[in-house]
């Protein structure tokens, strides 16, 4: 009984990964709008009711791809940032960003379908948080190292926070403990800057403008490093793409 219950979990999950699979397939070709339960299933040879087994809707495969894809974005993040000493703060912010961009040119559609138009009719449910900030906590993990080492001397001349903005940057501090409301103010503005940059390179708002997108990006994630007030004169080169 227990070979053949495991036997059968083989098969649902090789299924499964099939199913996936060319759901990330029809992503490049139809997008997240276009995904079809159907279209999977003709290009499995099943029924449309046996899909429906592994998938009841539309939503539920969107939602497995979008949990896969934050999930491997994440690794990549993780990895990354394991790789550099964890006293070098900069060198883990620069090996971070890199492994973001990285990750978005290898895989364009599935950071389409994270970081894209919103799908018309899909709501993300919570299952797909845990996996959405696993990248944001080793970001919020480098910052509270940096604070607690000293090593953050943010640049002058910023206006100060604004009274209202308290209770977003508690919020924020639960991935980042013990980094002030003016640093986690910087933290958001990197944090987008770095996925607005990957967003426009991507999505060819930088065609024909920035014709070395690998050193522009290596450059504006150091700026970034620059605002969050990590050393950059000292830290060793990232190079991307």
């Amino acid at each position: 009984m227990n070979a053949g219950r495991t036997a059968r979990e083989r098969v649902r999950a090789e299924l499964t990964r099939e199913i996936t699979d060319i759901a990330r397939r029809q992503l490049a070709t139809d997008g997240a709008a276009g995904l079809s339960l159907r279209a999977v299933a003709r290009e499995m040879g099943m029924v449309s009711s046996a899909i429906y087994r592994y998938f009841p809707s539309r939503d539920d495969l969107l939602t497995a791809l979008i949990i896969d894809g934050y999930n491997a974005l994440g690794e990549a993040v993780e990895n990354a940032d394991a790789a550099r000493p964890r006293e070098d703060h900069t060198g883990r912010w620069m090996a971070v960003c890199h492994a973001v961009r990285d990750w978005a040119l290898a895989h364009p559609h599935e950071y389409a379908l994270l970081y894209g138009s919103p799908v018309p009719g899909y709501k993300a449910p919570m299952d797909t948080v845990q996996a959405a900030v696993r990248d944001t906590a080793v970001y919020g993990r480098i910052l509270s190292d940096a604070h607690r080492a000293g090593a953050l001397r943010p640049p002058g001349g910023f206006p100060p926070v604004p009274g209202p903005f308290a209770g977003d940057a508690a919020r924020v501090r639960e991935v980042m403990p013990g980094v002030p409301d003016d640093v986690v103010a910087r933290a958001l503005a990197a944090w987008t800057g770095l996925f607005g940059w990957v967003s426009f390179e991507l999505f060819g708002q930088f065609n024909s403008v920035v014709l070395d997108p690998g050193t522009a990006f290596d450059h504006a994630m150091r700026c970034h490093a620059a605002l969050l007030g990590l050393p950059v004169a000292d830290s060793s080169p990232v190079h991307g793409k």
